[in-house]
């Protein structure tokens, strides 16, 4: 369940979020087939939609048109409910934005991406066999096999999705605002380590392009450690990280 757990998340942080998403950096098309094949293992949808949908957030993020803003449904403990639940979850269910597909059309436009999204439903099929089956191996049982399916599979989807519908909603709600930003982004601990460095959501929305969201030194960021030793190896380059002059002139003060 770790192991899958570790590279699928990695394939939505890494992959389809500041790769695919923010052009953090650059990488080669093995990597970038790599990413978009364990991005699609987290059973998070294909990665075009995936993109098109986090680039709408951003441009309209806590205002009208943003999918998945907690502030748009009333206050008191019942509107912040509300609005908790629509972020995590609820607007799943929901119809998609008008014209989401404008919002990637770099992407659409790659063969490559388009074949993944398209197969996505096979790949996630695969994210749910591997431990299958490495379980069955290991045990010589079925029963070792149903087991694999069991955590390695659904329960590490479980938490992979609920992981990352936690960045959509607790960190708008509940944590500290560093960096001055026109939303309600909030860096949270908790999700900045478990969530691989995606919790640091304030310093995310300040700096979208940056491959590098823990900003500060004890700011766990395990994505961006990852992406700093595809570098070291030569497999990622044009890493981009704000310049300390721009940190200095964005920083607001930190507040609940």
């Amino acid at each position: 369940m770790l192991g899958m757990y570790v590279i699928t998340a990695v394939g939505v942080t890494v992959g389809y979020h500041r790769y695919f998403c923010h052009r953090s950096f650059q990488a080669p098309r093995v990597v970038q087939f790599c990413l978009a094949l364990l991005g699609s293992m987290a059973v998070e949808g294909p990665v075009l939609k995936w993109v098109a949908m986090h680039r709408c957030h951003h441009q309209h993020s806590d205002k009208e048109g943003d999918p998945h803003s907690p502030h748009h449904e009333g206050e008191g403990v019942l509107g912040v409910l509300a609005g908790f639940w629509h972020a995590h979850i609820g607007w799943i269910f929901q119809g998609d934005p008008i014209n989401l597909s404008r919002y990637a059309p770099d992407l659409s436009g790659d063969r490559m991406l388009r074949v993944m999204s398209k197969l996505w439903v096979m790949w996630a099929a695969v994210g749910m066999l591997i431990p299958t089956i490495i379980a069955g191996l290991l045990t010589r049982s079925w029963t070792g096999a149903a087991l694999g399916f069991l955590w390695g599979g659904l329960a590490r989807t479980f938490l992979v999705h609920h992981v990352t519908w936690s960045i959509n909603s607790v960190c708008h709600i509940w944590g500290t605002k560093p960096f001055a930003s026109h939303d309600e982004s909030r860096n949270n601990f908790f999700f900045g380590v478990i969530g691989l460095g995606e919790g640091w959501h304030n310093n995310h929305h300040a700096f979208p392009t940056s491959a590098r969201h823990g900003l500060r030194w004890w700011e766990v960021d395990v994505s961006y450690y990852i992406i700093r030793g595809l570098e070291l190896v030569g497999l990622a380059w044009d890493v981009k990280t704000p310049p300390s002059e721009r940190l200095a002139g964005k920083f607001a003060g930190s507040t609940a």
